[in-house]
């Protein structure tokens, strides 16, 4: 391989719907080019990018891949992102490692809600995206409908740059509109075409739409319009150099369509891919922090003289390897060898056999220039969003912003031998999908396992028995219900004890009042005359507070009360801290039941942002789900509720969410407190823990 600086790598993002043809598309790509000696097939297990045991079974992505291509003195660096919205998180770390992104969409399946939510991420982050309609040879394919469905829920800027000869089985080459010329491939040809005329079946739609593409650079360049007004000729390259110019600005998005299966198309894409998507030197700066203690900012650009800066965006743990680093260079060169500073975590590594990667093969580089995608092994203390650079130059990039989970599950080793393993293990994947949250639950006694849906933590679990050799079960978490007091009451608490010798003696009186919700626990000394003597008074406290974590009506904590401490009484020579705690307890279990206790219940406040159309099904949801609606604010098009619901009723609603807005719907969620559970749910709340205690206990 030749050495590319800056200026002669592109890095794009390949993202889109589940099963839209991404994998399909890269694998293609990659042998066109070269890089890759076969053109391997999702069907077969032989993608180039989805090479894990997990993909190759259940035939998608679950992780994103990298490979290359070498293309017209250029290096292409493909990033093959997941489609399903369960890895989400991959998908946005391939973004912010690319330059630009290529959206593809299935021929047949159309504009999909991945398709949409990988588009405006792109756009968000202001890189050019180029469209491809892949499986232009599938039956029931439509290049017109699909074009019509981007600007009608995509963008109306979308313009075609090159139109296909045929559909479905009839589909063998393409039409470019800038060359005016037809690309007619032979079947098993690895992408191999003749240059033709335009066939003249297909004038008609060459003209309709190399008319629209002419006119759409044109709006987008003052000279191309005076020229165009003028009736003159624009040329071929003053239009490629007219649209890339416009896509950098977002005024434009090409369109192209191909079969990555028969290879038709593939070797025009590549041709385009470079001469259209910007080069890593003619991305814009990017700002990061800079210095010790990270104060100042810096402004980085993608050259070989600049302070060197990489950011770890993916990392992923191969058996007899251990883990594998992938970042992208912002800035500077790194030589294979070379001594790093991790400023994100104060430490030093050594990036000792520098790769690139094209699948699953890793092939050792000398060097690495600014802009490019690079990987190393055994890196001791490294991980996701991690920054390397220079202890000279100490340097933090932006984080990628990975979503936050949206599922959780409670989970627990098949074996009980094997706890230990599983954590572990599931530490180890968290590093490799921070995504997939872990976090031990000190109410429930329960380890929860969190990520962005049903499918996520089912294939995490099939990596964990793979990785880690154990087995582990989901189940759905229990809630950290409390109970509280509504109203006074008070009581005694006598502790005494007498086995021959010296006896054990305590006595206390209590009043027990309710205090505002998310007051906790107050304790009051009202003692007067010296009933209790002073240093017995803790131990009361102290039983007090060791029984209300037992509660009264379920055994749940007791929260939110005051209690007060105001007579009493004591031997010369039973009594001690002991017995005083003792009584404590007693006096707890006396009054506690006589304040009328309730069950408390966590509440999420639910933030769910969705299409209007979907408003009706999801207030009936939420209504079923005792959820109580605080409001509702208008998007454009998109409408945003806020909402109350009690936790115990939001288990798998992300799920639910998905099916009532076909993938459309999102929600953010955060703790708002706790309220009274409604006296016909509580005796069902009880009865669930007496059950679920006694099979633990089992």
């Amino acid at each position: 391989m030749r050495d590319y600086d800056s200026a002669g790598i592109r890095n794009i993002a390949v993202v889109g719907h589940g099963a839209s043809g991404k994998t399909s598309l890269v694998d293609a790509l990659c042998c066109a080019a070269g890089s890759s000696k076969r053109h391997g097939t999702i069907r077969d297990g032989t993608a180039l990018t989805d090479h894990l045991p997990e993909e190759i079974e259940r035939g998608y992505s679950i992780s994103l891949g990298c490979a290359y291509a070498e293309w017209m003195d250029s290096k292409i660096n493909f990033i093959d992102t997941p489609g399903s919205l369960d890895f989400y998180g991959d998908a946005l770390a391939g973004l912010t490692a690319a330059d630009g992104a290529l959206c593809v969409i299935g021929a047949a399946s159309g504009v999909e809600v991945g398709t949409e939510r990988m588009f405006r991420a792109a756009v968000a982050r202001q890189d050019p995206v180029l469209f491809v309609v892949s499986m232009m040879d599938k039956e029931l394919a439509d290049f017109d409908r699909i074009y019509h469905q981007i600007k009608a829920r995509l963008t109306s800027k979308v313009i075609p740059v090159e139109i296909p000869c045929g559909e479905g089985a009839h589909f063998r080459g393409v039409i470019n509109l800038f060359t005016k010329r037809a690309y007619m491939y032979t079947a098993g040809a690895k992408g191999e075409f003749v240059e033709a005329d335009i066939p003249p079946e297909c004038e008609a739609q060459f003209v309709r739409y190399r008319q629209e593409l002419i006119e759409a650079i044109s709006a987008t360049d003052d000279t191309l319009l005076e020229t165009y007004l003028e009736g003159g000729e624009i040329d071929r390259d003053a239009a490629i150099h007219g649209m890339k110019e416009a896509m950098k600005r977002m005024d434009l998005f090409p369109l192209f369509a191909m079969s990555a299966e028969n290879m038709i198309g593939v070797r025009a894409l590549l041709t385009e891919l470079v001469q259209l998507m910007p080069n890593a030197y003619e991305m814009e700066e990017l700002h990061a922090l800079t210095g010790a203690e990270g104060h100042n900012t810096i402004q980085l650009h993608a050259q070989d003289g600049g302070p060197f800066a990489a950011l770890v965006f993916k990392t992923l743990a191969e058996p007899h390897v251990g883990d594998v680093s992938y970042f992208r260079v912002l800035s500077g060169r790194v030589a294979s060898g070379q001594e790093v500073f991790n400023a994100t975590r104060d430490g030093t590594e050594k990036l000792g056999h520098l790769s690139i990667a094209c699948g699953r093969e890793r092939i050792e580089v000398p060097m690495l220039h600014a802009g490019d995608l690079g990987c190393v092994t055994k890196l001791r203390n490294t991980h996701t969003n991690d920054t390397l650079s220079t202890r000279e130059h100490p340097i933090r990039l932006p984080p990628i912003p990975f979503p936050e989970p949206l599922v959780q599950f409670a989970v627990r080793a098949a074996a009980r031998a094997d706890e230990e393993k599983v954590q572990l293990g599931l530490h180890r994947l968290h590093d490799e999908d921070p995504t997939l949250e872990v976090h031990y639950n000190p109410e429930t006694h329960e380890t929860i396992v969190g990520g962005l849906g049903e499918r996520h933590l089912e294939v995490a679990m099939a990596v964990l028995r793979r990785k880690s050799g154990v087995g582990a079960e989901l189940s759905k978490p229990r809630i950290a219900f409390r109970e509280t007091i509504t109203t006074k009451a008070e009581g005694q608490g006598r502790h005494k004890k007498q086995s021959g010798g010296r006896g054990q003696f305590g006595d206390c009186w209590v009043r027990f009042s309710p205090m505002p919700r998310g007051e906790g626990y107050l304790f009051d000394d009202k003692i007067v005359g010296g009933a209790i003597p002073s240093k017995f008074i803790p131990a009361v406290d102290r039983g007090i507070q060791e029984a209300c974590a037992r509660g009264v009506l379920a055994g749940f904590p007791l929260v939110d009360f005051r209690a007060e401490v105001f007579d009493g009484s004591t031997h010369s020579v039973d009594s001690n801290e002991m017995s005083f705690k003792m009584a404590g307890i007693l006096a707890f279990k006396t009054v506690a039941p006589k304040c009328r206790p309730v069950i408390l219940e966590p509440l999420d406040h639910l933030e769910i942002t969705l299409p209007d159309a979907f408003l009706g099904d999801v207030l009936g949801d939420l209504s079923s789900r005792r959820g109580h609606i605080l409001g509702t604010d208008t998007d454009f098009t998109h409408t945003i509720v806020r909402a109350i619901v009690p936790q115990s009723e939001m288990h798998l609603y992300a799920t639910q969410l998905f099916s009532l807005t076909h993938g459309y719907g999102t929600f953010t969620r955060r703790f708002s407190g706790y309220e009274q559970v409604a006296g016909d749910a509580a005796p069902k709340i009880i009865a669930e823990h007496a059950r679920v205690t006694e099979d633990v206990e089992a």
